[in-house]
């Protein structure tokens, strides 16, 4: 019989208060061997404090904290197989390229011949074999970045944990490292813990996301589940782009119905999250971007599906970006609408002309618990 395999890492009902002001109110998760889990939220959600008590340099307040099984509370960060990379790396400027890596192993009182070979293989992996004696200043940011994780991961961390480690580089870089470390992680097959506000970063490198707010996990998921199918108001509107109204159920079978919003529109909705939205329900509605078709009214009118919502509208602007080009429509009941579009350069819509934006009913994610009066 096979026995179910550890996870690398174990939360249950951890809690961190700072005199009044809870940080973080009783999370939940566990985290399987050799995966790359994102923490996403905004800033002050309280995922930075809960790396901190993962890593050791914070007790929590309740709960437990276990590593391969190994309850880690009481036992300080030097003593976990925990390492940390930080978003200004902290590596010794002082040091070249291989005593950096190796400073770890040699507190470790590694031998010599050891410490060589590690740091060479380590190097190897992190695809720059020829850097060893290379000072600290001589490297890119993308080098640096390499080199900080290469230093943890020498030392064989059962996790290790990246507290927002792109933040300090520009675009160009920050887009190519998001690939890099995803490989990176591929290549060590290290369970890899990533804080972060920013969801590109989660989205396109994690193998499954927690979205935080206020203290708690909204949803834990794969990056397409959280942005296809949201369980609550706040990820349908903190994963991905969306246009989002307020408004009150007009009529409802329970998983859909129709919706009036505070400007006056009335809209076909699903229920989503698993809800059940009932008639005279304050409400809020979400819709992506890219499920609203821009139909230009001096094509004729628009051929709608029957569940198809439409609004009549102004060209406001365009804000070009190739394949992910965008417009925005000023409506008649005065919201601006954002719509996907696919901008061409040859006959495309202008500012100012008049649109029609069609989208479907199952498009619609539809919360209860809106602002709506």
């Amino acid at each position: 019989m096979t026995m179910p395999k550890v996870p690398d890492l174990e939360c249950t009902d951890i809690a961190k208060s700072f005199g009044a002001f809870r940080a973080v109110k009783d999370i939940s998760f566990e985290i399987p061997s050799g995966s790359f889990f994102s923490i996403l939220g905004p800033s002050g959600c309280g995922k930075t404090t809960l790396m901190r008590m993962i890593a050791g340099f914070e007790e929590p307040t309740s709960g437990d904290i276990r590593i391969k099984g190994h309850s880690v509370l009481g036992t300080p960060p030097n003593r976990r197989n925990v390492k940390m990379v930080f978003q200004h790396l902290a590596l010794f400027p002082m040091m070249n390229v291989f005593e950096n890596i190796a400073y770890g192993l040699r507190c470790k009182g590694v031998a010599t011949a050891d410490i060589r070979r590690k740091v060479h293989d380590v190097l190897e992996r992190i695809a720059l074999p020829d850097v060893a004696e290379r000072e600290i200043h001589q490297l890119s940011g993308g080098q640096k970045q390499r080199i900080a994780i290469a230093r943890c991961m020498v030392l064989d961390p059962d996790v290790l944990l990246l507290d927002e480690p792109l933040g300090a580089l520009d675009l160009k870089l920050r887009e190519a490292m998001k690939i890099e470390l995803k490989l990176l992680q591929h290549q060590f097959n290290t369970t890899f813990i990533y804080i972060t506000h920013d969801q590109s970063e989660a989205l396109v490198m994690s193998d499954r996301v927690a979205i935080m707010n206020q203290g708690r996990f909204e949803q834990i998921g794969a990056p397409q589940e959280l942005y296809h199918h949201p369980k609550t108001a706040f990820v349908a509107g903190f994963v991905g782009d969306s246009n989002r109204w307020s408004g009150k159920v007009r009529a409802s079978d329970g998983t859909g119905g129709r919706v009036e919003t505070l400007q006056g529109l009335q809209m076909a909705f699903t229920a989503a999250g698993g809800q059940s939205v009932r008639d005279g329900d304050a409400v809020e509605i979400f819709v992506r971007p890219e499920f609203i078709r821009t139909h230009r009214k001096s094509a004729g009118p628009a051929a709608n599906a029957p569940d198809e919502n439409r609004m009549d509208g102004t060209v406001e602007s365009l804000l070009f970006n190739g394949a992910n080009s965008r417009v925005l429509v000023r409506s008649d009941h005065g919201e601006l609408i954002e719509a996907d579009i696919t901008l061409t350069g040859d006959n495309d819509v202008r500012p100012g002309e008049a649109v029609t934006l069609l989208w479907s009913a199952r498009h619609a994610m539809c919360f209860a618990g809106g602002g709506a009066g």
